[in-house]
């Protein structure tokens, strides 16, 4: 199995982080990752489901799984 990618790595360690509002994190992933916010959260959906981001990041991974599973139910 290759390794993530840089890019993959800096979209895990970015969510991994805190924010204040969902507007400084938008402008951030602009600004710091050069991807639209639409870019970002397609790439983070698609990490979730991925065993190395899981393996990097398991916090992260985990905790955003439990969102995605909640917001599935809602539905």
């Amino acid at each position: 199995m290759d390794p993530l990618g840089d890019r993959e790595r800096a979209v895990l360690t970015f969510e991994g982080r805190g924010w204040p509002s969902p507007g400084a994190k938008e402008r951030a992933i602009r600004e710091e990752l050069d991807l639209a916010p639409v870019r970002y959260y397609q790439l983070l959906n698609a990490l979730l489901d991925d065993a190395r981001a899981l393996e990097f990041a398991p916090v992260t991974v985990n905790r955003l799984r439990r969102v995605r599973e909640a917001r599935r139910r809602e539905r």
